[in-house]
């Protein structure tokens, strides 16, 4: 009933095993791939037809994490898997961006990728498995895919590389990095990593494309054995169209592309692009050999090869910048009056408004995952509002673009951050977008650093990012630096690199070729060092380190232990006691399970109420020890003054004053401020408290100074 096919292998220590044949039969590719006991089965399924008036790959990666593959069941009221979360998106990313520039220039079936995860060992992670079953699928489909690629991730533990990292290795690690690449070139790196060396990254890339050789080799002994046969495709020559069209207006292209300024130069190319269509379509209608969208895209082609050209002929860019030379940048911080912390990062025609905002542990995120719940407490959030490029469009929740820039900003920032237990906040950064030309994505980086530091994050040290382009033709190569947008759409390579002036936090590579050498990455690499320290100083004309102190603004957090056995007094029946605590003084309250406390608020008095009520609870007044209090209560015999908490004691008539009192309330009355010491306790349990001993002015005790005046001199000796 089945034909199936497996192919096995050590990798990295384990076992990876491909198979077809046995389920999904109907989708043109489908691969089961167990890694350990990580298995995901992924599908590739292409129209049979073109999609009419289109003039780009219509390709869609879908990864889903299924929480019976760990053996869970979904938080929430539904409990099912409903949208696609925030590892969801990024894994589909991170399979989308290394198999796109691989189909075969042309195609315009609808293709369609889905991976999803049946099982997780809780070891292996199950991205590296999903973009090895996806390449193996596609490879399997008979749709023109160049491939394959293979994937592998890469830990720096110790000074090593390590491949295939478990999850428990993971936390020991310097590097996290996934690569991905073909026989012969990467196409793709995502990292985020602990300020490493040029070197030690450049390292991590190629030692990831050498041990992903053997999974290549293993899916192309699988396509031997069952791939389908190649799909009828034909690339249109357009050859023809290509010349007539490069005489009808290339020196208009060539105009238009020293024209510096960015909707000027979108003009100019529109008029032209409207000159060419005017050319081939005087009627306006299609005719019977060649169509609008045909010369649309043959137009599109040009403007890069003369992009490219120019560059690399020159040396020259379209701003007329050099090939290093990164644009102007104005840093404001503060930038705004009332938020924790602000900056207005500005780079040519590229501008981000970033803030930040503390919070408690109450304000951590909730992460419901396969390896179980956790809470994050450091949030990047990334907006990119249409107008920003002077365009109108939709807005709402988060597309995938956005969610992936705001989580390489996030991996370029999170080394840099200070220890929990030196800095308990929960920290949120929102980057607004407000104009792009060129990698926001880096906009992000660099002010978010300045953000962060003008809210007193006490930040390591400062980090920035760059972007940087590639024109690859033949042999001849340039790397460019701070890339525009219209570098980025018509260049080979998006290659961005984020750090400090020690080393690499974050490093992505995105590549439209079939991939690039060993050689460009380091010339890349050295290159956008360059720009990274330049960068870096001109952030530091408006910031070189955090404020000293928190914006007035910014709640104030004290943190302190009390023990686990009192956990449950101060939390009450049913939270009550610590509700009333919140309520009465104010303050944010936070009890973790090891006994830490964390008690927060703009108002000093607020914290400092709620940390002795709590106090009080967790533990008991010390005898001997002078202490703040209120009078609540006269007696013919004394006054009752609540010091400690909720606890009262007795300051008894005689203790009330140094001579002798008539009446109590010839000395205090309800509601004053005086200061005690405690004596101890009588037979009953009760508490002795003395105001007389202690100078009410500076809470100096008296007895203490009177012992010490009497004491012989030498006596201390």
């Amino acid at each position: 009933m089945f034909d199936i096919h497996r192919v096995e292998l050590d990798w990295g220590g384990r076992k990876l095993t491909l198979e077809t044949g046995k389920v999904a039969r109907q989708a043109d590719g489908a691969v089961i791939a167990t890694y350990g006991e990580t298995t995901v089965i992924a599908t590739a399924v292409a129209a049979k037809q073109p999609k009419p008036g289109i003039d780009f790959l219509p390709l869609t990666v879908n990864y889903t994490e299924k929480y019976y593959a760990a053996g869970r069941i979904p938080g929430g009221y539904f409990k099912r898997e409903r949208g696609p979360t925030e590892k969801d998106t990024l894994t589909s990313r991170l399979i989308d961006r290394p198999i796109r520039p691989l189909f075969a220039d042309g195609w315009r079936c609808d293709t369609q990728v889905i991976i999803t995860v049946l099982s997780h060992d809780q070891e292996n992670d199950p991205d590296i498995v999903a973009m090895v079953a996806a390449s193996a699928a596609l490879t399997l489909s008979g749709a023109p895919f160049m491939g394959p690629i293979g994937g592998a991730r890469v830990a720096f533990v110790n000074n090593e590389y390590v491949l295939n990292p478990t999850i428990d290795e993971m936390k020991e690690t310097q590097l996290d990095l996934v690569v991905a690449g073909t026989v012969d070139a990467v196409l793709m790196v995502e990292s985020e990593a602990k300020e490493l060396s040029e070197e030690i990254m450049l390292g991590a890339v190629m030692f990831g494309h050498r041990h992903m050789q053997p999974v290549i080799q293993a899916i192309i002994q699988l396509a031997e054995k069952a791939a389908k046969e190649p799909r009828d495709f034909a690339q249109p020559d357009t050859k023809a169209i290509e010349k007539e069209t490069l005489g009808v207006v290339e020196k208009d292209l060539r105009a238009a592309y020293a024209i510096p300024v960015k909707h000027t130069r979108q003009d100019a190319v529109a008029a032209a692009k409207k000159k060419a269509m005017a050319h081939f379509f005087p009627d306006g209608k299609d005719n019977p050999d060649r169509t609008m969208l045909m010369v649309a895209g043959v137009f599109k082609e040009l403007e890069a090869k003369i992009v490219r050209w120019n560059i690399l002929d020159t040396s020259k860019r379209i701003d007329g910048r050099d090939l290093v030379t990164v644009r102007p940048i104005v840093c404001e911080a503060p930038f705004l009056p009332r938020t924790h912390g602000s900056a207005l990062f500005t780079r040519g025609e590229t501008q981000a408004i970033v803030v930040a905002t503390l919070g408690t542990g109450e304000d951590e995120q909730w992460i419901d995952a396969l390896s179980g719940t956790y809470k994050e407490a450091f949030m990047l959030h990334y907006n990119f509002p249409p107008f920003s490029v002077g365009e109108t469009g939709r807005t709402g929740a988060p597309g995938r673009r956005e969610i992936g820039h705001g989580k390489l900003a996030w991996r370029a920032i999170r080394p840099m951050l200070p220890a929990k237990d030196e800095f308990p906040y929960t920290i949120r950064v929102v980057s607004e977008i407000t104009e792009s030309n060129g990698s926001s994505s880096m906009a992000t980086v660099c002010g978010t650093s300045l953000a962060l530091m003008d809210a007193g994050v006490p930040l390591k040290r400062p980090t920035a990012g760059i972007a940087m382009g590639l024109i690859l033709e033949d042999k001849r190569f340039a790397v460019l630096s701070d890339i525009l947008g219209d570098e980025d759409h018509l260049g080979d390579m998006d290659f961005k690199v984020a750090g400090t002036e020690e080393g690499i936090t974050a490093l992505q590579m995105d590549i439209k070729i079939a991939g690039i050498t060993e050689e460009i990455m380091k010339v890349a690499l050295h290159q956008a060092k360059g720009g990274r320290i330049h960068i870096l100083g001109e952030m530091s004309k408006a910031l070189t380190a955090a404020r000293a102190e928190l914006g007035e603004y910014a709640p104030r957090i004290e943190t302190f232990k009390i023990p686990t056995d009192k956990i449950r007094e101060v939390i009450g029946t049913g939270g009550k006691v610590i509700r009333e605590i919140v309520e009465k003084t104010g303050a944010k309250i936070n009890v973790e399970d090891d006994g830490t406390v964390k008690v927060a608020s703009a108002d000093g008095e607020s914290i400092k109420a709620a940390v002795n009520w709590i106090k009080s609870i967790a533990s008991d007044p010390e005898i001997g020890h002078i202490y703040e209090g209120t009078v609540v209560k006269t007696m013919d015999f004394g006054a009752f003054v609540n010091f400690f908490g909720a606890k009262d004691g007795l300051v008894h008539i005689s203790q009330l004053a140094a001579n002798r009192v008539q009446k109590t309330t010839d000395v205090v009355k309800e509601g004053d401020k005086v200061k005690v010491k405690l004596l101890g306790f009588d037979e009953r349990g009760k508490v002795r408290l003395s105001m007389k001993v202690v100078d009410q002015a500076t809470g100096e005790d008296l007895e203490a100074k009177q012992k010490n005046e009497q004491q012989p001199a030498g006596a201390a000796e």
